[in-house]
């Protein structure tokens, strides 16, 4: 007998992993959103909102309904779905808000709908919330919001992301200023052309960054982790960037 009614959860996540600027990504056990979905009875679908987030309810203007859409769309699906929000990502953190409900929303639709696809077939239909949200189908926060653990995309076209195996001792902080910034807008900051020597930089230290994961030397994390790409043109978006990442990799990260 087919289900009605589930409740997912969508974990926060961790994008642009020092050299992984729109490829390396990884899940965070906490904080999450949730999502109860339901069937309706109608061809539509409605949004609802518990946390007083102030989310759109409109389908076409939320995440996370653009997402169930698609999956729908490629169905040829007309049923209609309750999609009943839990915010507990603040919009605007940094740790993948809207990915968690991107995610957590093709996750349940899936299994309310016997589960058509495997997990990685959820990607593209995540992705397209993520580009209501950004402007761009990227994937760094979509992959390990869906698949967990640390994920690497090697390439968009064709997808071909890959999970990534780390040490089990290893575990992150995450420190957050209390400040909004729209993926959308920083995105722009960012330039479309690199130097040879920045490429060549930001390769390698990707590289490093992957094996050290994989081989658990933590030494050649600490020396990899780094960006010459996106973080010199975005460092002044947040106050006192400097110091905290100097203060940090004094004390051992």
């Amino acid at each position: 007998m087919a289900r009605d009614e589930i409740k997912v959860y969508g974990p926060a996540t961790v994008s642009n992993v020092g050299p992984g600027f729109d490829l390396l990504g990884f899940a965070l056990e906490a904080p999450g959103d949730e999502i109860i979905i339901r069937r309706n009875g109608t061809d539509k679908l409605m949004l609802y909102d518990r946390s007083g987030s102030k989310l759109p309810t409109d389908p076409e203007l939320n995440v996370a309904a653009v997402a169930a859409a698609s999956l729908l769309r490629d169905l040829h699906s007309y049923e209609g779905f309750d999609l009943v929000f839990t915010k507990k990502i603040q919009p605007g953190s940094g740790v993948g808000s809207s990915a968690a409900s991107c995610a957590a929303a093709v996750v349940g639709l899936n299994e309310l709908l016997g589960s058509p696809y495997d997990t990685d077939e959820l990607l593209p239909f995540a992705m397209e919330g993520e580009k209501l949200a950004s402007g761009s189908t990227h994937a760094d926060n979509i992959a390990p919001a869906l698949l967990g653990g640390i994920t690497l995309i090697r390439s968009y076209d064709p997808l071909d992301i890959k999970q990534i195996p780390y040490p089990d001792d290893l575990w992150c902080s995450v420190i957050h200023p209390y400040l909004e910034i729209k993926t959308a807008e920083s995105r722009k900051l960012i330039p479309q052309t690199v130097a040879l020597e920045t490429a060549l930089k930001q390769a390698g230290n990707l590289a490093g960054l992957v094996a050290g994961l994989t081989t658990g030397d933590y030494p050649l994390i600490g020396r990899s982790v780094s960006d010459v790409f996106a973080e010199p043109h975005r460092i002044h978006q947040v106050p006192d960037y400097a110091a905290l990442k100097e203060s940090a990799l004094e004390a051992g990260s």
